[in-house]
């Protein structure tokens, strides 16, 4: 952190000759700790309303702790996602305060209680597509939203995604998470009046092809009102759907 810089803005305000907001302006530009393996942005929080996440595959668990270390000094919540078994045991060693959320596979470091805003619905098409649902679900929760989680209701059986339908209308958002043909999201778009946030997952037989088959089906929807996030990507279309829930929060 720039010091010089902190201690000249504080003295402006002291000073009135800026003000508070001003001064936010300022701090939204300071610099990165520089860490060698990784330059931690401290400050994303203020331009983007999160802290920066830890995505764990390819670090190894001593550069997820060293990252989530610096992080969790300035906030609370941090998310470290896809995490391995090594890299609990890791975070719990050096005796950071945390909490694994063991099928989102993510570790929320220096936890922290917060009021939920709105509603976000996570849907999910089948058992299988539970762990990439619960990415979306837990990153929503942890951000600072109210979730309803409503699993195992894809097209194969929509009469059990139909019991759902009141709660689904009162949603401000709706995650859906599907694999095999990638319906789900279509199916919702058309129900409702409210945006979908498609994820296609890596759940299928062969000719799924990894996910791409769901990805282009969701791509190729003809409900408006889809949108669609990468392969497997519950973390990013939770980031979108709290971008949503607490702008429709505002506005309210």
């Amino acid at each position: 952190m720039d010091r010089d810089r902190l201690k000249a803005l504080l003295e402006d305000v002291q000073a009135g000759r800026l003000s508070p907001d001003q001064a936010l302006v300022g701090l939204r530009d300071l610099p990165y700790e520089d860490l060698r393996f990784a330059k931690v942005d401290l400050h994303r929080s203020l331009r983007a309303g999160a802290p920066e996440a830890v995505f764990c595959p390819g670090k190894t668990p001593e550069q997820v702790v060293a990252i989530a270390s610096r992080l969790a000094a300035h906030h609370a919540n941090i998310l470290a996602t896809r995490a391995t078994s090594e890299v609990v045991q890791a975070i719990q060693a050096a005796g950071l305060p945390h909490r694994y959320h063991a099928d989102a596979r993510i570790v929320v470091v220096r936890p922290k209680a917060v009021d939920g805003v709105g509603l976000i619905a996570v849907v999910s098409a089948g058992t299988s597509d539970v762990p990439v649902a619960e990415e979306a679900a837990v990153t929503c929760e942890v951000l600072g939203n109210r979730v309803e989680r409503v699993y195992d209701c894809g097209v194969a059986g929509l009469h059990r995604l139909l019991d759902h339908h009141h709660m689904l209308t009162e949603a401000n958002v709706i995650i859906a998470v599907a694999g095999m043909e990638g319906a789900l999201p279509s199916v919702l778009g058309g129900m409702v009046d409210r945006p979908v946030i498609a994820v296609p997952t890596s759940v299928g037989y062969g000719a799924s092809f990894g996910g791409i088959a769901a990805l282009l089906a969701m791509l190729n929807s003809c409900a408006p009102g889809v949108s669609v996030v990468n392969i497997d990507n519950g973390y990013g279309a939770a980031v979108q759907a709290n971008q949503i829930n607490r702008l429709i929060a505002k506005i309210r």
